[in-house]
């Protein structure tokens, strides 16, 4: 048995395959992913007998990668939702983890897996895409309050460019200025939607929809040029792949 994991979270991804090992010697992970158009590209090149896919990525979501597979892989979806949600595919035949994985769930996990060669995916995703279409995204930051002098300057999160961490403080680079802002961009990030703002390095985030292009140079590094500003700024090794199809 082959398997392939995609997680945008490295540090998920890789405990998930460490664990795995452990509980599975005889299944061979082929492939650790990071983004929905990865994970898209390995179902179809690497045609695993399991895909342990993440619902939420960059680029597109586990879901979408799971129904452009024309193979007969069974599909575990990684969820974030809440166990009420999470009941309604009990009895779906392809199963579901809840983050955080425990080790009972993800043991019970696998002897399913190892029991049942019988799985339905179309069933699976057609009751979660029912589900996350009618799930209420969570409340994400519009405005941005940055102090400027003696005032206060309102500033839409959609013309922000990039932020980067500054200590306690977090830097906001708009089209005409640097802003900077009382929260720390750790606490920031949670309250920006995922689906825009990618953090590319351990210190920035940027917001893709700002973003024009990306330059690989011939020793593989990246960086990103904005539409609103003429700097750019560098993409680290760990996030590189978000952005190979630039």
């Amino acid at each position: 048995m082959r398997a392939i994991i995609a997680d945008d979270e490295l540090h998920l991804a890789e405990d998930l395959r460490r664990r795995l090992t452990q509980l599975w010697p005889e299944l061979e992970i082929v492939a650790v992913l990071h983004d929905g158009f990865a994970a898209a590209e390995a179902l179809t090149a690497i045609n695993p007998d399991i895909a342990f896919l993440d619902i939420r990525m960059p680029g597109q979501s586990g879901l979408d990668a799971a129904r452009a597979d024309s193979n007969d892989c069974r599909v575990v979806f990684v969820t974030a939702f809440d166990d009420h949600a999470v009941e309604a595919f009990e009895q779906a035949a392809v199963d579901y983890l809840l983050k955080p994985v425990s080790d009972e769930r993800l043991a019970r996990c696998v002897e399913r897996l190892q029991q049942r060669s019988d799985a339905a995916p179309d069933a699976m995703l057609a009751r979660l895409q029912k589900l996350l279409a009618t799930t209420v995204k969570p409340h994400t930051l519009s405005w941005l309050r940055a102090q400027v002098g003696q005032t206060v300057r309102m500033v839409a999160v959609d013309e922000v460019c990039y932020f980067q961490s500054a200590d306690k403080y977090t830097a906001v680079y708009i089209r005409d200025t640097e802003l900077l802002l009382r929260t720390p961009l750790k606490e920031l990030i949670s309250q920006l939607d995922p689906e825009q703002f990618w953090q590319i390095h351990r210190s920035t985030v940027v917001n893709v929809r700002q973003v024009v292009s990306a330059k690989h140079d011939l020793l593989g590094k990246v960086s990103l040029n904005f539409r609103d500003r003429s700097d750019t700024v560098a993409v680290s090794k760990s996030y590189a792949h978000l952005f190979r199809q630039m």
